[in-house]
C-alpha cells in the first residue's frame, strides 16, 4: 500500500520527507537497508539510469565509454565525502551546491521545467524519481568504495 507523502514501502522514505541536514546532507539511509556498491557501479554507468559517466570521470568505470568533465572527478569520492553527504548529493545535489547542474534523482517536484518524454509537453508533477531509493542507497555505497588511487 501507498500512502502519498509517507513511506512508499515498509523502511522507505519518500522522497517529499527527506531530511537534509543544513549543509545538504541526509543522515540516515532512504531504505535502511545497505546499498550494493555493484549494483551502485551499474547504474552510475548506465544511460538509463544514473549515468554519472555524462558528467564525471571515473577510473573504476573505465569500461563505459565517453566519460564527461563537466563534474568533478569521482576517484577518491569515498574519502573526500562521508556517506551522508555522499547521500545528498546523489538525491538533490542543489541543496549543497545551489547553481549546480547535477540532476536531483530523487526529487518528485519543483522542477524548473519537466519534460514529458519525447511528446515536447511539460510533464505533470508529481514525478517519479529518476532513482529509487534503493538505488540511491547502491550508487552511494558504490561512490564510499573510490579512494584515491
Amino acid at each position: 500500500m501507498c500512502l502519498a507523502g509517507t513511506m512508499s514501502q515498509a523502511g522507505e522514505v519518500a522522497p517529499k520527507d527527506v531530511k537534509f541536514t543544513e549543509d545538504g546532507a541526509i543522515a540516515e539511509s532512504l531504505t535502511g537497508v545497505a546499498g550494493d556498491a555493484a549494483n551502485g557501479a551499474i547504474i552510475a554507468g548506465t544511460k538509463s539510469k544514473g549515468n554519472c559517466v555524462a558528467c564525471h570521470q571515473v577510473t573504476a568505470l573505465a569500461d563505459v565509454p565517453f566519460h564527461g568533465e563537466i563534474g568533478p572527478m569521482l576517484d577518491g569520492a569515498g574519502e573526500r565525502w562521508s556517506e551522508a553527504e555522499l547521500r545528498g548529493l546523489v538525491a538533490n545535489a542543489k541543496m549543497t551546491f545551489e547553481g549546480t547542474m547535477m540532476p536531483a534523482f530523487y526529487k518528485v517536484d519543483g522542477f524548473i521545467r519537466p519534460g514529458d518524454a519525447y511528446t515536447g509537453k511539460a510533464g505533470a508533477e508529481p514525478l517519479p524519481p529518476i532513482l529509487t531509493a534503493q538505488e540511491i542507497e547502491d550508487v552511494v555505497a558504490f561512490l564510499a568504495t573510490l579512494k584515491e588511487e
